[in-house]
C-alpha cells in the first residue's frame, strides 16, 4: 500500500471518528418528585407532592452542547386545608392531576463532558426549552372525586392542555465509558392558571342556584366552604401562570462508534 493511500485512509479513518464522536446518541431514564407553585400553594418554591418518572433520547453535538425529546410524567396536589395562611383554609379547596409532558430541550455543559467521551468525569449543566403538557385537574369532596373542568367553576372554560417552558440545571458525572449518572431539578412555566382549577373570581353568576356547578349530591365545587363568597370576589391569586418542577435522579446510556475503516 502506497505512503498516500495511508495518509489518505488515516485522514477518512480520522474524520469518520470525529463525525461518530459529534453524533452520539444518548438514551436516558429518570425518576423523582414533582410539585407545583400557583393559586393553592402561591409561596413554597419547592414542596414536592407527587411522584416523576420520564426518559428521553438525546443527541449530544458535541462535548458541550446537546438537544433532546424528553417525556415527563408527574403527579400535583395542594390543599388549603394544609396552609400556613389563614384566608387559605377558609377557602377550603383542594386539587390533585397528573401531568404529561413532551418537550424539546437543550443542554449546555459546563465542562467538556459526555457518558461516551470527553475529557472530565463530570460536569454541571443547565437546560432550557420548550413543550407542552396535559393536565385535568380533580378535587375530592365528601370523598368523592370530581373532575373540575367541566363544573366551569368561574364561569369560564378552559383547556386540558398548555405550553410549557422548561428550565433548570443538573449535575452528570461519568460512571462507565457509556455510562452516566444524572441529577436535575427543571421549573416549568405553564401557559395556564389552570392547572388547579383556580385562577381568577368567583363567578358572576349566583353559584349556589347554578346547577352546572353543583354534583348531583349539592356540593357547590366553586366555594366548597361554605362560606359563600360573593360572586366576583377574587378566588386565585393575580399571577397568570402556574409553575411545576420535576425534580430527578437517572441514568444515561451513550452510543458511540470509535472503528476506523480498515485499510
Amino acid at each position: 500500500m502506497g505512503f498516500k493511500k495511508i495518509v489518505f485512509s488515516a485522514v477518512l479513518c480520522c474524520v469518520f471518528s470525529v463525525a461518530a464522536l459529534a453524533q452520539t446518541t444518548e438514551l436516558g431514564i429518570n425518576a423523582g418528585a414533582a410539585g407545583y407553585i400557583g393559586d393553592i400553594n402561591p409561596s413554597n418554591l419547592f414542596k414536592p407532592s407527587g411522584v416523576a418518572f420520564g426518559a428521553y433520547v438525546k443527541r449530544n453535538l458535541d462535548p458541550y452542547w446537546a438537544i433532546g425529546i424528553h417525556y415527563n410524567y408527574g403527579k400535583i396536589k395542594g390543599y388549603d386545608a394544609n396552609s400556613d395562611d389563614a384566608s387559605l383554609r377558609t377557602r377550603n379547596l383542594n386539587f390533585s392531576t397528573s401531568l404529561n409532558e413532551l418537550s424539546v430541550q437543550v443542554d449546555f455543559n459546563f465542562l467538556e463532558y459526555f457518558s461516551g467521551g470527553g475529557i472530565k468525569n463530570f460536569t454541571p449543566y443547565m437546560f432550557a426549552g420548550i413543550g407542552g403538557v396535559l393536565f385535568n385537574p380533580k378535587a375530592k369532596y365528601n370523598g368523592e372525586t370530581f373532575e373540575l373542568r367541566y363544573y366551569e367553576t368561574e364561569g369560564k372554560k378552559y383547556k386540558n392542555y398548555a405550553f410549557s417552558i422548561p428550565y433548570g440545571v443538573g449535575m452528570k458525572y461519568r460512571i462507565g465509558e457509556r455510562l452516566g449518572l444524572f441529577t436535575q431539578l427543571g421549573y416549568r412555566t405553564a401557559k395556564t392558571d389552570y392547572l388547579d382549577d383556580v385562577g381568577d373570581k368567583y363567578p358572576a353568576v349566583p353559584v349556589i342556584s347554578d346547577p352546572s356547578r353543583q354534583n348531583p349530591n349539592g356540593v357547590n365545587l366553586s366555594d366548597p366552604s361554605g362560606k359563600n363568597f360573593p360572586c366576583g370576589v377574587q378566588r386565585g391569586n393575580f399571577v397568570k401562570n402556574d409553575t411545576y418542577f420535576f425534580v430527578h435522579i437517572g441514568l444515561s446510556y451513550t452510543f458511540t462508534s470509535d472503528k476506523c475503516y480498515s485499510f
